[in-house]
């Protein structure tokens, strides 16, 4: 059909977009999830519902969010292979963490160990949904449409499993040391609040709101 948009239009599209993020509390787009991709210049797979619904229950449009979002406007060779995963119910966005391993158990040091031969752990990540489908891709040109799957081969470390399932391969390496003194801070400020609000004769505290997301909304 040859249908593409004038300038003008791409313009006031672009603005609704930039004033709706100006906006706490606002829904977020997937021109969002695209953009943040590529700050942090690595995938995004986002696993979600299909409807949105009221809080009645009502399905009231598609939420459209599940699907990958690649770098594109980056060089593949400048960005990382290793997805972030996030799902998306409800209206809100979950990052979505497996649970890491456990450690290992010390072992004498022989020629064939190295010091980060335990410091990495690979979770699959599925590029297909629950139909056996390929997740939609967002945000590729003409030319790239029907070309998915090698779009996928291109930016991720894809590979099949034994029943046929295609996954991508999601490398952790061992935490960075101030992230791990932030995770322990985080964890303890919880801890504390579960010791306050165990403690005998003791006021319930105010709940804090620095680690805590935003309610469900009706505004879906």
């Amino acid at each position: 059909m040859h249908y593409s948009l004038e300038e003008t239009q791409w313009s006031e599209d672009w603005a609704t977009l930039v004033s709706l993020a100006t906006r706490p509390g606002s829904s977020l787009e997937q021109l969002h999830v695209f953009a943040l991709a590529h700050v942090l210049r690595r995938p995004i797979l986002v696993y979600g519902v299909k409807y949105v619904k009221s809080f009645r229950g009502e399905d009231i449009g598609y939420a459209r969010f599940q699907g990958v979002y690649l770098p594109l406007l980056w060089d593949n060779s400048f960005c990382i292979r290793s997805p972030v995963a996030l799902g998306y119910t409800r209206g809100h966005f979950s990052a979505l963490v497996a649970i890491e391993p456990e450690p290992p158990h010390p072992q004498p040091p022989s020629a064939s160990t190295t010091p980060h031969s335990h410091s990495l752990h690979v979770n699959f990540l599925p590029l297909v949904d629950h139909d056996n489908k390929l997740l939609p891709v967002h945000f590729v040109t003409h030319a790239e449409a029907g070309g998915e799957e090698a779009l996928l081969r291109q930016w991720l470390d894809v590979c099949m499993t034994d029943s046929g399932l295609l996954v991508a391969k999601q490398r952790l390496s061992k935490r960075p040391l101030l992230v791990a003194q932030m995770l322990e801070e985080w964890l303890n400020h919880y801890r504390r609040l579960a010791q306050m609000s165990n403690a005998p004769f003791s006021a319930r505290p105010i709940p804090v709101q620095d680690y805590s997301s935003d309610g469900d909304s009706d505004d879906e």
